[in-house]
């Protein structure tokens, strides 16, 4: 396990006036309202390095899905830092640009003389953040568990983001899994949201053991399939938000927004607090 020490902290930049628009959006309201009553989404999304169905890497279009479907939280996974193959550029800075929102950005692993991870855009205050490595069983790809502590209306909500293995065979995707347990107990009770691509389907042992401890907004709220993947014909759905058993929130709706931006469609929902 590799911690990310705070005062490393990645933080995107964005112009002070869009933090200030976006908190003033979130926090103010005409009237006092019960906590029940607040509500926010949460959108994970596989942009596959901003690269889209037409082989274009295009961020404004996925800055615009993300405005469109006013997410306050999106885990991003596969995104470029300084890679080759995206003109080195970096990925993580823009889309905060674009959207307005603060980023937080984990490096996983070394790729072209750049940085490839998972990234976190978010217009709730970021408190602290960690990434941890997960182990390998194989040579491959490494894998990271992106860690954030938000405030999200005076609450303490931990978002994890992560992109697990891909290869046929599970092991790895279970070790991932039986990690995520531990891990989970590090947070002492507080409500976790985990986001990402988990490479493998509904009713599969990776899926059935992080159920164990995490209810499947999907399975909860959802409606049809919430394929997502391939983008242009979606059949498999691989890609969820997971909610902590004991929550103050629930999700209320989820919904998979079509768009040509990634190899993957994301997937949103809506949680309220109880």
């Amino acid at each position: 396990m590799t911690p990310t020490s705070p005062s490393l902290m990645n933080l995107c930049a964005c112009s002070l006036l869009s933090i200030l628009m976006a908190l003033a959006s979130a926090g103010c309201h005409s009237a006092p309202r019960k906590d029940s009553q607040i509500t926010f989404r949460v959108m994970t999304y596989n942009i596959h390095h901003g690269e889209g169905l037409d082989k274009q890497v295009d961020l404004q279009r996925i800055a615009d899905l993300i405005k469109r479907e006013q997410a306050d939280i999106v885990a991003l996974q596969e995104v470029d830092k300084g890679v080759r193959r995206t003109d080195r550029r970096d990925l993580p800075a823009e889309l905060s640009a674009l959207t307005g929102l603060a980023c937080v950005f984990s490096n996983n692993f070394n790729y072209q003389g750049g940085q490839y991870g998972n990234a976190v855009l978010t217009r709730f205050p970021v408190k602290r953040w960690t990434n941890t490595y997960f182990k390998m069983l194989s040579p491959g790809e490494q894998r990271g568990l992106l860690q954030l502590v938000l405030d999200v209306h005076g609450r303490e909500l931990v978002v994890m983001d992560t992109h697990i293995d891909y290869r046929k065979d599970d092991a790895e995707r279970l070790q991932n899994a039986a990690e995520l347990h531990d891990i989970l107990h590090q947070y002492g009770g507080r409500p976790i949201i985990l986001c990402g691509d988990f490479n493998d389907t509904p009713g599969s042992p990776t899926h059935s053991k992080i159920a164990g401890d995490f209810t499947d907004a999907w399975a909860a709220v959802g409606a049809g399939g919430g394929f997502t993947i391939p983008a242009e014909n979606p059949s498999k759905r691989i890609d969820y938000l997971w909610v902590s058993k004991s929550t103050p929130f629930i999700p209320v709706k989820a919904w998979v927004p079509e768009s040509a931006a990634s190899d993957h469609l994301p997937v949103v929902a809506e949680m309220q607090f109880e």
